[in-house]
């Protein structure tokens, strides 16, 4: 039943997202996820306590995260129930899952450099990344774009849905509560160094299938369209993602860079501090443009249908076998 409903989740948020209308009634589930982290945050990462105190606290509230977010899932599954009751407990999973709203918010990148200039584009990739837009050139706007998407197709798509599938919505409420979490205290920052240590490991063992499936998925996109070099994305795979600072992210990012014929990652500015981080795929050859944002986005969208269609024959295989 897992396998099937990733793939109806899938389906769901591909087709209509998750509505405006909604997200201004009742918010989101991230927000909500959100929230609890943000208390947990203020009442137990306290700076009068020692480092490993705070480390201590932050294994805790990752319990909490873990075990709220866990049993939420599989309150809402049990009380739907199997059979049509599967729609309803999907519908309520495709709300973890952010194919939409990913690909709009980097096409807005693209339009933005199109029609407003550099000014614009700096403006609408601030929404997506943390790093200092007013540094950015029109090249450096399009790879921060570029590396958004293909991270984010890694951690906001084929992880939520591939815990889905594993383990129900009870899995893949987890994932997203360790990734929310991650995202907020998983920092190397005096205050979240210690409290978000937890967090940030665990969230990077849990995107570790999720990671490689994904550079697999844009290998397999960009064998299938014209303007996109397999080739080259399987080697920048297979040379560079594990040279990555993070565990997880250089797999996606090293695939679309090869697919696109760019370099993408190395060395970039977050808060005025200069993060040293190795190339993805072949330096030097030419620079970023609004064209390759739209280039990636072709990619991701082909990846994504195969992500959908590898789940829907997962699913299938399940349900002949019984």
């Amino acid at each position: 039943m897992s396998a099937l409903l990733a793939f109806l989740a899938l389906l769901i948020e591909r087709a209509v997202g998750y509505p405006d209308a909604l997200y201004r009634a009742i918010g989101h589930p991230v927000t909500w996820i959100g929230r609890l982290i943000a208390w947990a945050d203020s009442a137990l990462n306290r700076s009068d306590r020692s480092f490993g105190a705070r480390r201590a606290a932050g294994i805790l509230a990752l319990v909490v995260f873990v075990l709220a977010a866990g049993a939420t899932g599989l309150l809402v599954q049990a009380a739907f129930g199997a059979g049509v009751g599967i729609i309803a407990t999907a519908l309520v999973a495709s709300s973890l899952i952010a194919q939409r709203s990913l690909a709009s918010h980097v096409e807005a990148v693209a339009d933005a450099l199109e029609w407003d200039g550099l000014e614009g584009g700096r403006k609408a990739v601030s929404m997506i990344v943390g790093r200092d837009p007013e540094n950015l050139d029109e090249a450096g706007v399009s790879r921060a774009a570029i590396e958004s998407l293909s991270e984010n197709f890694s951690d906001g798509v084929v992880a939520p849905a591939f815990w889905l599938a594993v383990a129900g919505l009870p899995g893949a409420a987890v994932y997203k509560a360790v990734n929310t979490a991650d995202s907020m205290i998983g920092h190397r920052t005096p205050r979240h160094e210690a409290f978000g240590w937890a967090s940030a490991r665990f969230d990077d063992l849990i995107n570790l299938p999720a990671s490689r499936l994904t550079a697999l998925l844009i290998v397999g996109a960009a064998w299938s369209l014209e303007d996109a070099d397999a080739d080259a994305s399987w080697r920048a795979v297979r040379r560079d993602a594990r040279k990555h600072r993070s565990p997880n992210a250089g797999w996606p990012e090293a695939a679309m860079a090869g697919a696109l014929g760019l370099a993408l990652a190395g060395p970039r500015s977050y808060g005025g501090v200069l993060v040293e981080d190795a190339l993805m795929g072949e330096g030097g050859r030419r620079e970023a443009s609004a064209a390759d944002i739209r280039r990636a986005l072709r990619i991701y969208r082909r990846a994504d249908a195969l992500l959908i269609a590898l789940v829907g024959l997962v699913a299938a295989a399940f349900i002949a076998h019984g």
